[in-house]
């Protein structure tokens, strides 16, 4: 989904809750990436794999200059001969820790398998952020979460899923303490250039 199209989103959505939770859920996610990139870890459940979240989180990392927000899909099912970025499997989050973020999107809910990884990485010292349906497992599991329930006025997790990763790339989410992007650096200095002079001058 382009910009266009996650504006026009927003519009329609304007009034409810959605954009607002969308954003505080996107500040949550840059909050919790680390600098060095990599060590986002984005797992759905058996039955569903966030693909279009990962596309969209890479595409938002390379936009907006924060490499952190590229995930490693982690993959319930890995075929042989699958390339690289898809041949990650479940035993990933075996790895996790401290510095580690896992994101799970979960339509559904997840298997008790999956809730046991996510429990091990969190005692390791991994964030858990959560995308999810409404289950209350993974929402005591994750530091953070966002859920979509069934009756949520037409509105589908798919669709949020666009909102966030739209937010986590914007500049108007708070750059984390003595880390501004350069671009944003450049805009505070042009202005204090443009500014008129002090009255003393």
């Amino acid at each position: 989904m382009d910009a266009v199209r996650v504006a026009l989103l927003r519009e329609v959505l304007a009034g409810t809750q959605w954009p607002g939770e969308a954003r505080r859920f996107a500040g949550a996610l840059r909050r919790a990436v680390v600098p060095a990139g990599g060590n986002l870890l984005l797992v759905g459940t058996e039955q569903y794999e966030p693909w279009h979240m990962a596309a969209h989180l890479v595409d938002e990392a390379a936009w907006s200059g924060l490499p952190e927000l590229a995930p490693t899909l982690v993959r319930h099912r890995v075929s042989p001969g699958e390339p690289p970025h898809l041949s990650v499997g479940l035993g990933r989050l075996e790895t996790a820790r401290r510095g580690h973020t896992v994101l799970v999107v979960a339509p559904e809910r997840p298997g008790g398998g999956l809730l046991e990884r996510v429990h091990d990485a969190r005692r390791a010292g991994a964030t858990v952020l959560s995308l999810d349906g409404g289950d209350p497992d993974l929402g005591t599991l994750a530091h953070e979460g966002l859920s979509v329930p069934d009756d949520a006025a037409g509105l589908d997790l798919d669709t949020v899923q666009h909102l966030v990763s739209a937010a986590a790339g914007e500049n108007t989410l708070p750059a984390r303490r003595g880390r501004g992007r350069l671009r944003d650096r450049l805009a505070r200095l042009a202005d204090q250039l443009t500014a008129p002079p002090p009255s003393r001058w």
